[in-house]
């Protein structure tokens, strides 16, 4: 990992000037950009950036360029966030019987290709526990019933806050989370979907697939929200399909796609490449 890379993310409604004045800031500061995108939404006309720069000494430095950063935020409007890129963001799994996207993404982090750390994985089964057990990360079973919900939840949360969680993935984890878990854990939360939303939300949608008789299947990565499955989307895919795949052959299809979808899109979150829009995001890919 670079110690001395950042991460400049930056939304703001589009005028004239502002990628000059925040590139001029950077030179003066020292910084050396090395990658840059930005894109103006057209509906709202509201820009984002995203900014990669390396900065010697950028430890010691960080204090200095964001005061730096207060004038140039007013005088635009900035929304913006400055992070290290050494500063890796800690990662909670969760799973219930199904584990094939666990696995993808335990598998992708021990090869370095997530750069989290992972100090947990939480699920409502047993099932997944010879599953991590080889990757050194502990399990945590606490199960969910209607009548033991909200205690799980406060177990669960009390977890999240003693690991100092940043970003919950839900691998398959076939728990509805209430909204109230969803304010107080105060992070970033992604969901992967069995299906192409906004088609076939909620259970089964392999079999409502099915019964439709689609020609494609597909899976979307969200971030989420109080309303299920209709949080912000991050990622999709499709597989074609015809009359001939039984729903059972649809599942299988389905989870190869699923965990491509949910890697990248946790990989990008990783890497400060999503910046929501209202019920929309803007993912520098």
């Amino acid at each position: 990992m670079n110690m001395e890379r950042a991460r400049l993310l930056l939304t703001c409604a589009d005028r004239p000037g502002v990628v000059a004045a925040v590139t001029q800031l950077l030179y003066e500061q020292g910084a050396n950009v090395v990658d840059s995108h930005q894109h103006t939404e057209p509906d709202d006309l509201r820009f984002f950036m995203r900014l990669e720069f390396d900065l010697p000494g950028l430890e010691a430095r960080l204090p200095v360029l964001e005061r730096a950063m207060g004038p140039v935020a007013e005088r635009f409007g900035l929304q913006w966030r400055l992070t290290p890129a050494a500063r890796v963001k800690r990662m909670a799994l969760f799973v219930s019987k199904q584990d094939h996207c666990l696995q993808e993404l335990l598998w992708l982090w021990k090869k370095g290709e997530l750069a989290a750390h992972i100090p947990l994985v939480v699920s409502n089964h047993p099932d997944a526990r010879e599953v991590v057990a080889p990757f050194g990360i502990p399990l945590h079973h606490v199960p969910v019933t209607a009548e033991t919900k909200a205690g799980a939840e406060a177990a669960t949360l009390e977890l999240m806050r003693e690991h100092q969680v940043d970003l919950i993935v839900l691998a398959r984890y076939m728990q509805i989370l209430s909204g109230d878990f969803i304010t107080r854990f105060g992070g970033s939360i992604i969901n992967i979907h069995h299906s192409f939303l906004p088609a076939f939300v909620g259970a089964n949608p392999y079999a409502q697939a099915h019964t439709r008789g689609v020609k494609l299947i597909g899976a979307t990565a969200h971030y989420v929200t109080a309303e299920l499955d209709a949080g912000p989307i991050i990622e999709q895919d499709v597989h074609r399909v015809g009359h001939r795949n039984a729903v059972e052959e649809l599942v299988r299809i389905g989870r190869r796609v699923e965990r491509t979808v949910l890697a990248r899109a946790v990989a990008w979150h990783l890497e400060d490449r999503v910046l929501p829009h209202g019920n929309k995001t803007v993912v520098f890919s």
